[in-house]
């Protein structure tokens, strides 16, 4: 299983966002630079992210991005959705897949455990967990 590249650059552009001290946001630009994404890729990701609700643009037409919610409120699965329509290890696991094999398969309880284990994981993560990370990262640089 592999997540895709919007989704791993969402949760670094977010979690830009989260770090941000300014009142009026942070800009698209400080984001791309910051984080090292093209400003044109980024801007996809800015608009799955303000559609699933998570970021908007703070008041003003000169202001950059804030969060919606606290980021205690904002899970891993909150912006790993924004991008992709859930997790699927295994395509037998799909809703829309149909297998011969179903009913007699042994190994499907398997994936459908891991599958869940990792939704799991990804529920109980928030970007607050993350911050927290960060800053332990930064007070250990400095």
């Amino acid at each position: 299983m592999k997540f895709s590249t919007k989704t791993r650059y969402g949760v670094r552009a977010i979690l830009e966002i989260a770090m941000s001290e300014c009142e009026n946001g942070i800009y698209q630009k400080e984001i791309a630079q910051n984080q090292q994404i093209s400003y044109k890729y980024l801007d996809h990701i800015m608009t799955s992210l303000k559609v699933a609700g998570l970021v908007t643009k703070a008041s003003g037409r000169k202001s950059g991005y804030i969060l919606t919610r606290k980021p205690s409120e904002i899970t891993i699965n909150d912006i790993h959705n924004a991008f992709e329509p859930g997790i699927c290890v295994v395509d037998c696991l799909s809703h829309h897949h149909t297998c011969k094999r179903e009913d007699t398969c042994a190994s499907k309880g398997f994936w459908g455990e891991l599958n869940n284990r990792i939704i799991d994981y990804l529920k109980a993560t928030t970007l607050q967990d993350l911050l927290d990370k960060q800053v332990k990262l930064d007070d250990f640089i400095a």
